[in-house]
Formats: structure tokens, sequence, C-alpha cells
């Protein structure tokens, strides 16, 4: 059977080189096993409380819905105001969708995560999430990550591909640095971006237009709940948060990785040809 699924797979690929419109399959990083099962896993049922904004832990100028689901921030001058999730995690790796429209970002839209202790109000326009040492945020206008109050350069580092220089190199830019980054072209942002925590690893990083844009920050603290968090300057801003799935520390199952593997080989374009699959039907049915 293995051999007759294989050449069904490997003797209908397209020998074509793939054509990308987006920047950033370019800028992808490989992703581990588990955070691959994860993603390609059926999303939780709406409704989970693990994708609720906090109506308690948040600025009073951002308006919650009633399914707490989104959050609009009232049009208010000199102030930066901050939102976490209601619920957060200590452990396993977890992935939430986020979804704000470009449109409606302004300047210091800032996606990331806080600890319980993160201020989510201030005065004036700031990157409220990043701007102390409970929180840690993706500026999504200038593309730079943010943690204590300083830069640590743009996301992804290396806009040729290869793993963040975030991740590599975990250090405040000096001035002169942050002159030279800051003068290179922001990458466009659309408005889905998925927020990858591992708080096993205690890594942070992102995922645009289905690529993993590797690593933005590392050695998170261990200890306490970590919550996904947004803060915004922009009147009439709407940000929709959706928890997906997660997985414990433990490795995936083999037939996951199977499962996984035969998604991969099919491609986005045959996802629903596997009804033509060499297989039983109950293993077709699981890969549905």
């Amino acid at each position: 059977m293995g051999a007759l699924l294989s050449h069904w797979l490997y003797g209908r690929a397209d020998d074509s080189l793939p054509f990308f419109s987006s920047d950033f399959p370019h800028l992808a990083v490989p992703t581990s096993s588990r955070l691959a099962v994860t993603l390609n896993s059926s999303p939780v049922p709406h409704g989970d409380t693990r994708s609720h904004w906090s109506s308690v832990h948040c600025s009073p100028h951002f308006l919650l819905s009633d399914c707490k689901q989104e959050v609009t921030r009232s049009p208010i001058e000199q102030s930066s105001d901050g939102i976490r999730a209601e619920m957060g995690v200590k452990s396993g790796l977890h992935v939430w969708k986020v979804l704000w429209s470009p449109n409606l970002r302004g300047s210091h839209a800032v996606i990331g995560i806080t600890s319980q202790k993160c201020p989510l109000q201030a005065s004036g326009y700031n990157v409220l999430i990043g701007e102390d040492s409970q929180s840690w945020g993706w500026e999504l206008k200038t593309n730079q990550l943010w943690h204590a109050g300083q830069s640590f350069g743009l996301y992804p580092g290396k806009r040729k591909g290869g793993p963040s220089e975030a991740a590599e190199e975990f250090s405040p830019l000096s001035s002169n640095s942050r002159l030279i980054k800051a003068a290179e072209t922001p990458l466009h942002i659309p408005e889905c971006i998925l927020l990858v925590l591992d708080a096993d690893a205690g890594t942070l990083g992102f995922i645009v237009d289905g690529s993993f844009l590797g690593v933005a920050f590392k050695d998170l603290p261990r200890r306490g709940e970590l919550f996904p968090a947004v803060s915004s300057v922009r009147g009439g801003a709407i940000i929709r948060l959706q928890y997906l799935n997660g997985a414990t520390r433990d490795p995936p199952a083999l037939m996951a990785l199977c499962g996984l593997s035969i998604r991969q080989s099919l491609g986005k374009e045959r996802q629903n040809q596997t009804a033509k699959l060499p297989l039983p039907p109950r293993l077709q049915h699981y890969l549905i």
C-alpha cells in the first residue's frame, strides 16, 4: 500500500516551481513537527474561552463585544491602550489567530504577549506592549520588536530568508543600528496574523500568509501565566482573537505525523482529492 500511495502522490506532483505573490514564503523558516501537526489539526470549537479578550485586564478605552472575541478602541486622543486575553498559559505550545485590518491600525499597533502585571493604559502615543519588562511586542507598522522599552530590531530579521536576527542576537540595538534598521522598508503585514507561543521552550513567533517567520523572542519566563495581548492608539481599531489549537510537550503521535506528511505531499491544490487516494475509507476520512 505504501508504494502505491507514494506513486500516486509523487507521480502527480507538479514539476514547476511554485509562484509566490507574497514576500513571506521567501522569509519562512522550517517549523518543528510539533508546530506543523498543531497547525494541521482542526481548530477548537468556536466559543472556547481561550478566544476571549479580558473584560477586566484592559484599558477603559476598549469596548468589548458580547462574544468577547472582538474589541473596538474608542476615538480617544493622546492615549495608548492595551488588552490581553482572558486566559493565559503556563505550559504547552499554543496558536492564536489575530485579525486586525491594516486600515485600522495607525501607528504603534502592537501584537505580542504579557504577564499578569503589564500596564494596559498610558498617556501619549507609545508602544505599550513591549514598553516594560513584563511584555514582548511586535510593532506591525515598523516591524520592530520591543521589550522593556527597547527595540530589538526588525522581525523577520533577515529579509532574504533564514532565522530572525532577533532570535540569534537577542540584545537591544545601539543608536546607530536603530537608525540603519529604521531606514529599511517595513513589510506590509496583512490582516491575519498567527501568534505562536511555546511556553515550554520559552519562545514567541508569528505566522503570516501561512509562513512561520521564526522565533521573535526567546528566554521568556517559565513561571506564571503568559497572555496574548495587543495595544493600539488608533480610534476605531477593531481587533479579533481566536484560539486555534495547542499541544503538550509530548512528541506528536506517529499517526498524526503520517497524516501531516500525506497532506503536505498533496499540497493545498489537492487537499480535496483525499477520496482518490489508494487508501481504505477510514484512513481517507482521517485525512479530511
